[in-house]
């Protein structure tokens, strides 16, 4: 199978009637619009649950959406862009028994991808990434989510095919530069611009997640177009999706970020903790605890600051709203991180009370083993404090390992094996 990434022909896609004359476009949804529309998100569908079985039609597949990108119509363009990340599965799925075991940061040696998923991903890849640089803001929303999948899917050894286009057109989306940003007005109270720009600082995550340390040299441009989005004259939307950002990147490059600790990402976690937006609480509290985490020692200055900062989002009254929940999930799996890195920085016995008293977690249950492997830890190092919160520590477990809890079976298991050890 050739699996080229080249023109091909699909006359039907192009409509009379979505082009006016001389330089006009006429997005207008027709019933055919309709059917070109289900149509493509059949055949994605197709791709991403048959397999093997789709492969002989890999080819003909990607040339009719190479060819549909082109359209004049947002509304089938931005399809195509979604269903292209699809075509990628069958193959991974064939050649790989549907994952790839790729590691951060490695593009050494020969690459985990083989030939056959290595032109797929080149050919899906070239397209998304010229997608970007799209004038409708929703076509590039879906490019960008479509690389981040196939990132996701395929690792360091698929961005390398198209890094620097990549990288160039994801900073020019940041900074406001792209195609589809030249003719804004005000982008401030813009559902399409939320939706671009969260699908940007995604993928920016996403270079972390799969470039490691490499994307390092890169936070210097950046970290300064992201920090635009986190200040307070922005929306509430903007400064919770900047400040999220930070936290993925440190969470991704551990202290990788350590030149630009002091001066871009603590200042944005002081304000954060101190917004009056809980969702931006919520990533100021996760991007403290990624940090403290990550930067280990370095940080261990600055605890004091931001477990005051903390301290004040255990105020929240979590029945407010799902933000108001995660808020305070989200300092206490920040406080549980700092516990971890270095547990004789924290005052325990000051701490663990407001801890355990906001526990269960109510909304983001992802950090559930944060929190259950920091009290854990805790216990096994025979910790005064905890020991002395046994009470407490109990009824958390109780309702930890109950039916209703969403705590992963394993971590279930051995929670139920310290409760019989405490009785």
């Amino acid at each position: 199978m050739a699996y080229l990434n080249q023109s091909g022909q699909f006359g039907d896609l192009d409509d009379s009637d979505d082009e006016g004359e001389g330089n006009f476009v006429i997005n207008v949804r027709t019933a055919l619009l309709d059917a070109k529309k289900g149509a493509i998100t059949a055949i994605s569908e197709i791709a991403a649950h048959c397999g093997e079985a789709f492969l002989p039609y890999m080819d003909e597949t990607l040339s009719i959406l190479q060819t549909t990108c082109g359209s004049y119509h947002s509304f089938i363009k931005g399809e195509a862009a979604e269903a292209l990340a699809n075509l990628v599965t069958p193959v991974v799925a064939a050649k790989h028994g549907g994952s790839i075991d790729w590691e951060k940061g490695n593009i050494e040696g020969v690459s985990p991808l083989g030939p056959e998923t290595t032109a797929v991903a080149n050919a899906v890849l070239k397209i998304l990434v010229s997608l970007m640089n799209d004038i409708y803001q929703d076509t590039v929303s879906k490019a960008c989510n479509g690389i981040e999948n196939v990132l996701n899917l395929c690792g360091p050894h698929a961005l390398a095919l198209v890094a620097e286009e990549c990288l160039e057109n994801t900073l020019n989306l940041l900074s406001r530069s792209a195609p589809s940003q030249l003719d804004d007005a005000d982008e401030y109270e813009d559902d399409e611009h939320d939706a671009c720009m969260t699908s940007v600082c995604d993928l920016v995550a996403t270079f972390g997640r799969v470039m490691g340390k490499h994307f390092c040299q890169y936070l210097e441009q950046f970290l300064p177009a992201i920090c635009e989005y986190a200040k307070t004259s922005r929306p509430a939307s903007d400064r919770a999706m900047a400040i999220g950002c930070l936290g993925e990147l440190a969470q991704e490059l551990d202290d990788g970020i350590k030149d630009y600790w002091k001066t871009i990402f603590l200042p944005a976690i002081i304000v954060g903790l101190s917004d009056d937006d809980h969702n931006v609480n919520r990533n100021a509290a996760f991007c403290a605890g990624t940090c403290c985490e990550g930067l280990g020692a370095l940080a261990v200055s600055d605890y004091l600051q931001i477990l005051q900062l903390l301290g004040k989002l255990f105020n929240i009254d979590p029945s407010i709203s799902e933000s108001s929940a995660a808020a305070v999930d989200n300092a206490c799996a920040s406080v549980c991180r700092m516990i971890m890195t270095s547990p004789a920085d924290v005052p325990m016995s000051q701490v663990l009370p407001v801890v355990l008293k906001a526990l269960p977690l109510k909304n983001d249950t992802t950090e559930n083993d944060t929190v259950y492997k920091c009290l854990l830890g805790l216990l096994k190092m025979n910790n005064a404090d905890a020991l002395a919160q046994g009470t407490e520590i109990k009824r958390v477990f109780i309702e930890a390992i109950s039916e209703e809890s969403k705590v992963e079976e394993d971590m279930k298991k051995e929670l139920k094996m310290v409760l019989e050890a405490l009785n």
